[in-house]
């Protein structure tokens, strides 16, 4: 582990220590893949409740719609960047961030440091056949990691106190929740309070790569940043929303000096 991590890990786990760059608002984190890491595992050995929200150029474009969904997102304890075009206009603007810090790999960079920590781990979302396989693959990869809480994402409102108990009574280190992109994280921000797990992230699709359901996009495709358009092959209803990238991309050119304005 780098020295900068080490440092940002010996520091009290706080949303003000990191350091950031505010995208129309919403404030992402500029910290490395380890220096993530290493937050929240101080995160997670000072029982700090954190919200983890791991940000596209979508939901950048969601929250100048809806002003409940930016304040969110504001109030959220930790934002990384998790999409390409929000790394690519960080940099535009001239306020980089280290590197992308993709929500995939962050969960097994948490389950590795998990291991040897034994965490306590709770899965939440997609369809009862999708999560049980992505906890049987995690069992199987991580086998020192202790789930204790699987269940589909398919509850009505009125069941969310049920939910929300069925969490508490687990006492996990890590909650992960994949629902539709449209109330993962607002379920989230509603709920951590009385939720009160350490690191609380939305994982989108993560679930459904996990199960073996998706493919993850190939090495090549990484590096080319095009993981959006090998997703976009395997579901392409998903085309609407991806039309919002390039409109995002045109909308930072076009705003460059007020990009990072409050």
């Amino acid at each position: 582990m780098s020295s900068t991590s080490t440092t940002i890990q010996s520091k009290a786990a706080s949303a003000n220590a990191v350091p950031k760059v505010r995208i129309y608002g919403v404030p992402i984190s500029k910290m490395s893949m380890d220096q993530t890491v290493a937050y929240l595992t101080n995160v997670i050995e000072q029982r700090q409740p954190h919200q983890v929200i791991t940000a596209n150029p979508i939901m950048v474009m969601a929250a100048q719609e809806d002003p409940a969904y930016l304040s969110m997102m504001q109030r959220a304890e930790l934002i990384v960047p998790d999409g390409t075009g929000v790394v690519w206009a960080a940099n535009y603007v001239g306020e980089p961030v280290v590197e992308r810090v993709p929500g995939y790999d962050l969960i097994h960079e948490l389950m590795k440091v998990g291991e040897s920590k034994s965490w306590k781990v709770y899965l939440l979302g997609a369809s009862n056949e999708v999560i049980q396989a992505a906890a049987e693959k995690l069992r199987t990869t991580y086998p020192r990691i202790k789930l204790v809480g699987v269940r589909d994402g398919y509850f009505k409102d009125e069941q969310d106190a049920e939910v929300i108990q069925d969490i508490v009574d687990a006492a996990p280190d890590i909650l992960l929740v994949g629902r539709s992109a449209a109330n993962q994280e607002p379920w989230i921000g509603k709920y951590k309070q009385q939720i009160s797990v350490p690191v609380m992230m939305g994982v989108g699709g993560s679930f459904d790569v996990l199960s073996g359901k998706l493919k993850r996009a190939p090495v090549l495709f990484q590096k080319l940043r095009l993981e959006w358009f090998y997703r976009l092959v395997q579901e392409p209803w998903r085309y609407k929303r991806m039309l919002l990238l390039p409109k995002f991309a045109l909308k930072v050119m076009r705003d460059k000096e007020k990009v990072t304005k409050p």
